[in-house]
């Protein structure tokens, strides 16, 4: 499964810590949007679909969560409890967010800008399309 944990350099001192990130080079690919998630209600999972080209990394900046993964041939699931961690995800991937502490923030760095033919929302569908492959 193409996954990856980014580990990304923290900058600090007695002010605080620093995380700058920068497209190409510290993410691999050209960052098109962000967007984060927060006040997730608890016990409700976020996902529940797969990209067809978009590529991503994910980043609890706050707080922690869960991540399941599904290639359609095995399942694996990723803590995101630090802010200096990134997890790759590639595309042709099913995610689930799940299991957020109180006050987390999940922000997504995505390859692509929003398109909604992109998104594969239904898991059956999911696997046909990566059975063709």
């Amino acid at each position: 499964m193409e996954i990856k944990i980014f580990n990304f350099e923290p900058h600090g001192d007695s002010r605080g810590q620093l995380i700058a990130l920068e497209e190409n080079k510290d993410i691999p690919f050209d960052i098109k949007r962000v967007y984060y998630m927060y006040d997730t209600t608890p016990g409700v999972a976020r996902g529940h679909h797969a990209h067809k080209h978009l590529e991503q990394i994910l980043i609890c900046v706050h707080g922690q969560c869960k991540i399941k993964l599904d290639n359609g041939h095995e399942i694996e699931v990723v803590d995101l409890n630090q802010p200096n961690k990134g997890l790759y995800v590639a595309n042709n991937i099913w995610r689930e967010m799940f299991d957020f502490s109180d006050g987390a923030v999940l922000m997504v760095l995505a390859s692509e800008y929003y398109s909604e033919d992109d998104y594969i929302r239904n898991y059956d569908e999911f696997l046909k399309f990566i059975g063709g492959k």
